[in-house]
């Protein structure tokens, strides 16, 4: 996304988050080429972990952070702490070394280090938006049909509630994009779209159930496409799912679909649709940053993690139907299916003896 992180943050309560490390920092230039280490490894742990985060504000508390735990226990701690304890210790485990760097540098270290993983972050958005830009209007119809009136690939003041097709795309769930007060309210503006308040493309066949909001929720078509683009490369698009050998999933031995990513893409095929030319958090257009913290809150509710398991399985069946973490069911009556039962009677009747 074209980025505009200088703006302070919205002056709205229900907006703020107390979590500081996991919203966007001020944009730096560090002097580094981006073929660097921890550049490579900001751009995937961006698209991936976590992408709206002031990293150096990360690195910092969670180093800070490891020495309260040791008298203390992170459950102790608020739900946005410890999410945030979350991606830190995420980040140390996916960079061998990086703790032992964090904890015998010096402050100035860590600063460096946090800008080199923002530089490759915040490089990595900036490339996805430029691209999904122009991708994103191959997508909007059927092959073969035009988007009438015609979008501009440049521009994008006609985009969002300022067109038929994209304005159905983006209408939150629940309104009907059919109906001309709605559809009017929600280009005028007077009606103001929050980042929570899911657009219709989130779902399959961009159909919403009100008696069952989890039906076909992150499953619609156009993200799919935006996912493929990012992560197996623009043309396996219309092709079957397969990490090329340029793709960033291939890149970084990327094997199955994380929470991450898929609030990631979700996000940025939301901004691509939208009419706003610039990220920011005061951007009461797309409210991105909030729509992506939904979306994360989703995904991490272990209240909905029957939902969440299935959803992350059909993802990674869809992307990388090749991989080991792609399992299928066991048939049923086959010899490994039997195994199974005999395991679980086994140890259900191990269970029952013991209490």
């Amino acid at each position: 996304m074209s980025i505009d992180e200088n703006h302070p943050s919205s002056s709205d309560p229900s907006r703020k988050r107390s979590s500081s490390a996991l919203q966007l920092g001020p944009r730096k230039k560090a002097q580094v080429t981006s073929s660097n280490p921890l550049v490579l490894h900001g751009r995937h742990f961006g698209r991936t972990v976590f992408s709206l985060c002031n990293y150096p504000a990360l690195l910092t508390a969670g180093i800070l952070r490891l020495e309260e735990l040791q008298d203390s226990c992170i459950e102790d701690y608020p739900a946005d702490v410890r999410r945030e304890h979350r991606v830190f210790m995420n980040l140390i485990d996916s960079y061998p070394g990086l703790l032992d760097r964090l904890t015998t540098g010096e402050e100035e270290d860590v600063i460096h280090i946090g800008d080199l993983l923002s530089k490759g972050a915040s490089g990595a958005r900036g490339d996805d938006t430029k691209t999904l830009k122009s991708a994103v209007l191959e997508w909007l119809v059927p092959r073969g049909q035009v988007v009438i009136p015609p979008l501009s690939r440049n521009i994008k003041s006609d985009r969002g509630f300022n067109h038929e097709v994209t304005g159905a795309l983006l209408c939150p769930a629940g309104l009907d994009w059919s109906d001309t007060a709605t559809k009017l309210s929600l280009k005028s503006g007077e009606t103001v779209v929050r980042g929570d308040q899911w657009p219709m493309f989130l779902y399959s066949g961009y159909e919403y159930d009100p008696e069952d909001p989890w039906k076909g929720l992150l499953r619609g078509e156009i993200l799919i496409f935006g996912f493929k683009h990012v992560f197996t490369s623009p043309s396996s698009v219309d092709r079957e799912p397969k990490a090329t050998r340029s793709g960033n999933a291939y890149l970084h031995g990327m094997k199955s679909v994380t929470k991450g990513s898929l609030a990631y893409i979700a996000t940025q095929v939301r901004f691509a649709l939208s009419s706003s030319s610039v990220f920011s958090r005061t951007d009461t257009v797309t409210d991105s940053e909030n729509f992506y913290h939904s979306i994360l809150d989703l995904l991490e509710d272990p209240d909905e993690s029957e939902e969440v398991v299935d959803l992350m399985t059909w993802w990674t069946r869809r992307i990388f139907p090749n991989s080991s973490s792609s399992q299928r069911d066991v048939s049923k009556n086959s010899a490994l299916s039997k195994i199974r039962e005999k395991r679980a009677a086994l140890q259900a009747r191990a269970n029952v003896n013991t209490t």
